[in-house]
Order: structure tokens, then sequence, then C-alpha cells
């Protein structure tokens, strides 16, 4: 259950090594969560990333956890849930993909679909039936900014945070009052590993930019978490922008 600050107590994050999913364990360890699950590929990461947060105080555990594998989603998360509750799940695992390779190689580009839109389902799926079987409990779903209109630039990847987008509002709906609540964030273009080398988009933030954002977020209640909050309007007009004049945009 959260705790007196109204910090979760304990915190599950798919995709271990994710910077931004780490970034807001550190954020909760200090507001007083105590017990952290990293779900990811058994690695030297994984195992640096739990250390990193005991370091901090808290109890953490690995999972062996693969997107690409739904098959082993119910039993290896599912076995999570029966070992305490679980206050919060952040789904943090995804990857960008290489726009100009992967219009190329259609076998690459299921990847990227596999891993952000179906790996999540499964994931989500999952980890909201527990949550719901344990009675509370919040689901953090890292969207983009980039599933709010496809773009020239990214239309693979951003199609893939759009149907991740729509399934988690969706499932937000379906778990209205049953003491589980979804909040999906959409962060714009965040300087970590897998931004490296690319270009840098305005309204740029960071990984703990964006965990400052979920912590208000679940303080809040909120439903939607824009990072930085000015994109919220900036992507209100995109979206309206009549599409021969959008495909001449810099974008």
């Amino acid at each position: 259950m959260k705790d007196a600050f109204g910090a979760p107590q304990s915190l599950l994050v798919l995709g271990g090594t994710s910077e931004i999913g780490l970034a807001t364990a550190r954020r909760l360890i200090a507001r007083r969560t105590r017990t952290v699950w990293l779900a990811g590929r058994p690695s030297p990461a994984l195992a640096a990333a739990a250390e990193s947060l005991r370091a901090l105080g808290a109890e953490v555990r690995t999972v062996p956890f693969d997107a690409l594998d739904p098959e082993s989603h119910e039993e290896r998360l599912g076995k999570i849930f029966t070992e305490g509750d679980i206050d919060m799940v952040l789904l943090a695992f995804g990857v960008l993909g290489d726009q100009a390779r992967d219009e190329s190689d259609p076998v690459a580009a299921v990847r990227v679909a596999l891993t952000n839109y179906t790996g999540a389902v499964s994931a989500g799926l999952v980890c909201a039936g527990a949550l719901q079987a344990q009675g509370h409990g919040s689901l953090v779903v890292l969207s983009s900014v980039a599933g709010e209109r496809a773009r020239r630039a990214d239309f693979i990847y951003g199609s893939s945070k759009a149907g991740l987008d729509a399934f988690a509002q969706g499932l937000g709906d379906a778990l209205y009052g049953t003491g589980v609540r979804v909040m999906v964030v959409r962060p714009g273009f965040v300087r970590s590993r897998m931004t490296a080398g690319r270009v840098e988009e305005p309204f740029a933030t960071t990984p703990e930019a964006v965990a400052t954002a979920i912590e208000l977020g679940l303080r809040r209640g909120s439903e939607t978490v824009w990072v930085p909050g000015v994109l919220r309007m900036v992507m209100a007009a995109v979206r309206h922008v009549p599409r021969p004049l959008f495909r001449r945009l810099p974008v």
C-alpha cells in the first residue's frame, strides 16, 4: 500500500534497465518505496541496475522478462504478485528502431511493433489482472508524443506507441472503479541511450524530469502526463494541421 507520503511502497519496473524506469525508482525510493522488482533480460546491466538501487536502501529483486516472449508473461510476472502486493507497475520497455532501415526490412519493423505494442499488451493485461485481484495499485505506461500523429521521420515507432497509448487509455477505462488506475505518460524527445546520436528535438527532456513528472502525476491522481507539460498544447495544435501542410513541416 502507499505510505503516509502517498508513495508506493513496492514497485515493479518492466524494462529493468530503462533509464526512465531507474530514474523513477530512485525518486520513489527517496520517497520511501522499499521493495523494487526489476524485470528484464538477464544481463550485467540488469544486475548493475539492481545493485545501484540496493545502495539507496531498497530491497531489490530481478526477474527474467522478455517483451518478445508473451507466452511467458503470465507465469513470470504473475509469480511476483504471489510474493506480496505490488503498489505500482511501471511499463518502461520499448525500442526506437531505425526508421530508414526498418522501412526496407519488414522483419525489423515488426520487431518494433511486437516489442512496443504486442509485448506491452500482454504484460499490461497480466499486471492489470494481478493488480485488480489484490484490489489496489497503479499501472504507469510510458507512451510517447510520437504516437499523437504519424510523422515521416518515425512513423513505425510512432504507430506502435499510438497503439500502446490507445490500449492503455482503454484499459484505464476498463479498470475504473476497481481500485486500480492507469496513468499514461507521454514524453517528448528524451536525452538517453536510446536517442544517443540523434538530432535533438524541441522541448527535449531527461529521464529525471520524466521521473519527477511521474511522481507528481501519481500524487495528483492524473490519468495523462505530458513531459514537458507544454507538449500538451503543442500536440493539440499539431493534430489539427492539414495533412498537405503537415507533410511539408520539418518533422
